[in-house]
């Protein structure tokens, strides 16, 4: 576990410094794009309980999550990976984008997203759950010189329905380093705030700064051989904290459904909201 230290000191060390929608999911995806010219910092981390004989990890990620424009918002991951009684290293960067194409709200609002991953197999954030499962538990050492250029795709499917949002994404994924068909995934999950009242007094521990919910997700095969055998699928609570009107604290303690799942993945997240980003940084150069 001493390997572990330097990834728990990164988060910690990251969340003063480091807003988040409504909806607290660290999986699924909902409809809420990031607004135009805001950027949002956020410092998560995944943490895997394995079965006997495998090996404990820790897998902190940073986002940067920044609002184009009202239809476009696109983000940027930074991962890494620690293992006990083994090392930790830095598994790689991936760029993402979500398009909203119909800007009002309707009964069922669509959002496209595409994902390029530059990564290496020591990749442990685990994002998405897709394909077969279980992960590879060799050496970091060898892991991490297996990289892997991959494509994602998903169909967000999000909804608001007295004061709850329900929310389904449909994932493929294609591995360009490898003939590994397309995989597949699915993420599942509902959440509301506490109440929708609001204390008539400045107050951080009131019920209607906590947002509360669950996601189920999972892989369901390849074009290669399709189904649930040999897959994992998790269940998942989630809470969301809203620590201040720019800052949430996020946790989410998942736990596997099946034996090829781990028993357990712990995730943490904080966030923090610049608003009017792209305004700050046009003044910034314009002084210059």
């Amino acid at each position: 576990m001493p390997k572990l230290l330097p990834c728990l000191l990164l988060l910690v060390l990251a969340l003063p410094a480091c807003a988040q929608e409504d909806a607290p999911y660290f999986v699924t995806y909902d409809h809420h794009l990031e607004e135009p010219g805001n950027l949002e910092l956020e410092m998560n981390s995944t943490t895997g309980v394995p079965r006997s004989g495998q090996r404990a990890y820790i897998a902190p990620f940073a986002e940067l999550q920044y609002g184009v424009n009202r239809w476009w918002t696109s983000e940027l991951y930074l991962e890494g990976q620690s293992t006990a009684g083994d090392s930790t290293i830095f598994t790689g960067w991936r760029l993402e984008s979500r398009f909203r194409p119909l800007a009002a709200e309707h009964a069922i609002n669509p959002v496209f997203y595409l994902e390029y991953e530059n990564i290496n197999e020591a990749s442990r954030i685990q994002k998405e759950i897709v394909g077969k499962a279980p992960l590879d538990f060799e050496p970091n050492s060898e892991l991490r010189q297996a990289h892997a250029h991959e494509l994602e795709a998903k169909l967000i499917l999000s909804s608001d329905v007295n004061h709850w949002n329900i929310a389904e994404n449909f994932i493929v994924e294609r591995n360009l380093s490898q003939e590994e068909g397309f995989e597949f995934g699915y993420a599942l999950a509902t959440s509301r705030r506490l109440t929708q009242s609001v204390s008539p007094h400045p107050c951080r521990l009131c019920r209607e700064n906590f947002v509360a919910g669950v996601e189920f997700y999972g892989g369901v095969g390849s074009t290669k051989s399709l189904g649930l055998q040999q897959t994992a699928h998790y269940a998942a609570p989630v809470l969301a904290w809203a620590i201040s009107d720019k800052s949430t604290l996020s946790l989410s303690p998942a736990m596997g459904l099946t034996r090829y799942s781990n028993p357990v993945l712990l995730r943490v997240g904080y966030s923090y909201e610049i608003r009017g980003f792209r305004n700050k940084l046009r003044k910034l150069f314009r002084s210059h």
